[in-house]
């Protein structure tokens, strides 16, 4: 059965657990959340990079979280990795959460409002 992307992304967002930007800042500061920025590249140049986020293009993350694939980023090291993605807005990230759920990645999450939210609380940013 068909649905639209509203309806999938109330379904999808219904199994994550979502984070605010402090929220996100906060557990990364802790060290007991990983942030993944999957914005494209021209999104990160015109807006910047939050220090310390290991930017993964979308297309790629997948491949570079699964901690069992011959692929995978070095953080990539459990199934019990707390991912948070990161998107420009919040939705993209909702479904790339989803998607790392079906790996194994059972605690991936994404950033409410996604990197716009985090700029708008004022949390720290590199670049423009």
């Amino acid at each position: 059965m068909a649905v639209n992307i509203d309806e999938l992304l109330q379904r999808v967002r219904a199994g994550l657990d979502r984070v605010t930007a402090p929220e996100a800042f906060a557990a990364a500061e802790a060290g007991d959340a990983l942030l993944v920025d999957i914005r494209y590249a021209a999104l990160r140049d015109r807006d910047g990079l939050i220090p310390g986020a290991l930017v993964v293009e979308r297309n790629e993350l997948e491949w570079r979280l699964d901690p069992l694939g011959s692929h995978r980023a070095p953080e990539a090291v459990s199934h019990d990795l707390r991912v948070v993605v990161v998107c420009n807005e919040g939705y993209a990230s909702s479904l790339a959460a989803a998607s790392l759920h079906q790996l194994g990645l059972h605690r991936a999450t994404d950033l409410i409002g996604g990197f716009q939210a985090w700029r708008a609380e004022g949390l720290p940013v590199t670049g423009p």
